[in-house]
Parts: structure tokens; C-alpha cells; sequence
């Protein structure tokens, strides 16, 4: 297996495997309350916008049908847009599939 091709680690194996340049990403939990201390409801609480990636697609093909590289690597701690890519539930586990480009930034 190529080193960009999908995988993922044996505790986070799932029967979801991105196509292209896009990956999966693990949402991380929303917040249960404010910097201040007050304790959020369901319906207050936002979207989360960081992840753990889990799998990573092969790349786009270029003119020649060759997959391009891509930056992101499974374990990879990521933000993205609020309303970027599209939210999927495998298992019970909530995930969202990201094309590379909407990925704004990795945590290091």
C-alpha cells in the first residue's frame, strides 16, 4: 500500500474509504460549555470544526492519470470550515468526508 493510499489504525477502522482527494475525518466532541464556565444545551452548542483524520484518499489523477499527492497523513490533527464537507454516521460514529482543499490547517 502506497503511503497516501487509505488506511487506518486498527482502533479506528471503519468500512469507509475515500476516493480521490478527500479524507475522513473523526469530528471532534462538541463543547459542553463556555470559557466562562456555563453549561451548553444540545441545541446551543456548534458544529465542531476540528477533527482526527482516519483515512486519506489516493489523490486526484493529473493530466497524465497519476494520483497527486496528498499533504494530509492519517493521525493528522485538522480544522476545517464550518459548513465544508458532508457529514456521514457509520456505526453509530460521526465522521466528515473533506476534499483536501477544505481543509484550512493542521494542528502540530
Amino acid at each position: 500500500m502506497a503511503k497516501n493510499q487509505s488506511s487506518a489504525s486498527s482502533s479506528s477502522k471503519i468500512n469507509l474509504r475515500p476516493l480521490q482527494d478527500r479524507v475522513i475525518v473523526r469530528q471532534s466532541d462538541a463543547e459542553e460549555k463556555t470559557a466562562s464556565g456555563i453549561l451548553l444545551p444540545d441545541t446551543a452548542k456548534e458544529k465542531p470544526t476540528k477533527g482526527k483524520v482516519i483515512a486519506v484518499g489516493p489523490g486526484k489523477l493529473d493530466k497524465n492519470g497519476k494520483p497527486m499527492e496528498i499533504g494530509l497523513r492519517v493521525g493528522d490533527t485538522v480544522y476545517y470550515g464550518k459548513y465544508s464537507g458532508t457529514d456521514v454516521e457509520v456505526d453509530g460514529e460521526k465522521f466528515v468526508i473533506l476534499r483536501e482543499s477544505d481543509v484550512l490547517g493542521v494542528l502540530e
